[in-house]
């Protein structure tokens, strides 16, 4: 046997199992006094809050057009334009201006003193920007004015605008409503890949350096005499696991609080579905990742060297994140059941409504599953590369270490 499994023997037969609950108070301790975590962390929390406040109330303005206008019926197919917005459900409210004429229209326009204009014209009626179209102008202000003309020829004719209309009503109906707005679930998506992404970088770099640190001082020497290396490894990962864990509840603690905040109560119960699983999935995989990063440190003997053990790990979570960002559809719902891509993809698919209830079930027990095994193969990695402080090795050279 050679001196790190003697070593390792000697520490399993003289002390008891459970002093990786010292390992892990210790590092959960570490985290509490880092000055730089917990203001990081209350950063973080700060500008959820702020952001989502800021979303609130610029979901919630309304959106005030000035139209310069020529007449009298000008002034009343403004007034319209505010009606037919209120009616679509949109915080538009548009108010007339009015001017002698078209040039004293063209005058208050080219000087910024209304968003637009709008003059009559043979046939109809002229619309007037300065350097760009006014998008809510184009679709309220043209449609109130063909609300007008068809008004004014029905009453031409003696009849009324609702016999013009008459047969031309459109109904929508969706075959599979969603419970969540469309454009909130692509927040929520995004919110998952950037905090999944966040936590797994800030704990798994903070995991390896640890390590790799310990190595480089020697201290694990000391530490493996006194310790079981597997115990030393449970400590770790599951210390940076609560506190990760603990951040990432209070992340989303914060979203949820915010979102009904800025009115969006009647979806929280979905949202807050989507992020109970995203909690679950997240406590699983990180126990894998915890694994893999305390790895990346064990097989390094420098700091500097993290570049290049660590390199495999950082792309892992940069493919994970812009999955969770970009897939979707079929290939969405594929990667909701490959272990890791699974923490990001399945909340995302609970939260957009286009998951059935028992398929995050199938999905964690796979994600179980394939943790399990990278524990395994992890922990013997780790064993057997740790004390090895002569140079850095690779995971086949590792492997290739007797106990």
């Amino acid at each position: 046997m050679s001196a790190p499994g003697r070593l390792e023997a000697k520490a399993a037969d003289s002390f008891p199992r459970d002093l990786w609950v010292i390992v892990t108070q210790r590092e959960i301790g570490v985290k509490l006094r880092d000055r730089n975590f917990l203001i990081s962390t209350l950063i973080t929390i700060v500008v959820i809050a702020a952001s989502l406040t800021i979303s609130g109330i610029m979901a919630n303005r309304t959106d005030h057009v000035k139209v310069a206008t020529a007449g009298p019926e000008a002034g009343q197919i403004v007034a319209a334009a505010t009606g037919l917005a209120d009616a679509a459900g949109k915080k538009i409210a548009f108010s007339a201006h009015p001017a002698a004429d078209t040039a004293a229209v063209e005058q208050q326009v080219r000087g910024g003193a209304v968003d637009a204009g709008l003059v009559p014209v043979d046939g109809g009626w002229r619309l007037i920007g300065k350097s760009a179209t006014n998008d809510n102008a184009t679709t309220y202000v043209t449609a109130a004015a063909r609300q007008f003309a068809m008004q004014h020829n029905a009453d031409a004719a003696g009849t009324s605008l609702d016999q013009l209309a008459r047969g031309g009503a459109v109904s929508y109906d969706l075959l599979a409503p969603s419970a969540i707005d469309p454009g909130l679930s692509k927040v929520v998506a995004f919110a998952f890949a950037f905090l999944f992404y966040l936590s797994s970088i800030l704990f798994g770099m903070a995991i390896a350096q640890s390590v790799v640190e310990e190595k480089q001082n020697r201290i694990v020497e000391i530490l493996a005499s006194a310790i079981p290396v597997r115990q030393l490894l449970i400590g770790k990962v599951v210390g940076n696991t609560v506190m990760a864990l603990a951040q990432l509840g209070l992340f989303v603690g914060a979203g949820l609080i915010g979102l009904t905040a800025i009115g969006k109560g009647d979806q929280i119960a979905q949202i807050a579905g989507a992020a109970g699983w995203f909690i679950v999935f997240f406590l699983v995989g990180f126990l894998a990742l915890a694994s893999l990063w305390a790895v990346a440190g064990a097989l390094a003997t420098r700091t500097e060297d993290l570049q290049s053990t660590a390199t495999p790990l950082s792309m892992l979570v940069m493919v994970v994140l812009f999955a969770g960002i970009f897939a979707k559809g079929v290939f969405l719902t594929v990667i909701s059941y490959v272990p890791i891509v699974s923490i990001v993809a399945m909340p995302s698919r609970v939260a957009q409504g286009t998951a059935s209830w028992w398929e995050p079930l199938p999905a964690l027990a796979i994600m179980i599953a394939a943790t399990y095994g990278i524990i395994v193969i992890a922990e013997r990695i780790y064993r057997r590369s740790l004390l090895q402080t002569q140079r850095r090795l690779t995971i086949r050279q590792a492997l290739a270490v007797e106990d």
